[in-house]
């Protein structure tokens, strides 16, 4: 089973190069510090809900497709 960091992550980041938004751009745009997404994205960090809501709303999605294993 995959770490729910990782999952979170690595959707964050496929959904953000399918919008072709760099890290920088990405946070600006929801308001997220660029380290902060990076960390996301590699699985480091540990978001509240809040913040979870924060990116899915910043990638137009509902949160839960943030949570769901890839295949």
């Amino acid at each position: 089973m995959m770490d729910v960091r990782k999952v979170f992550g690595t959707n964050v980041r496929r959904l953000r190069l399918e919008k072709g938004l760099s890290q920088e751009e990405f946070g600006f745009a929801a308001g997220i510090d660029r380290t902060y997404v990076s960390g996301i994205e590699r699985g480091l960090r540990n978001p509240s809900l809040v913040l979870a809501e924060k990116f899915a709303k910043g990638l137009g999605v509902e949160l839960r497709e943030l949570l769901r294993p890839c295949k």
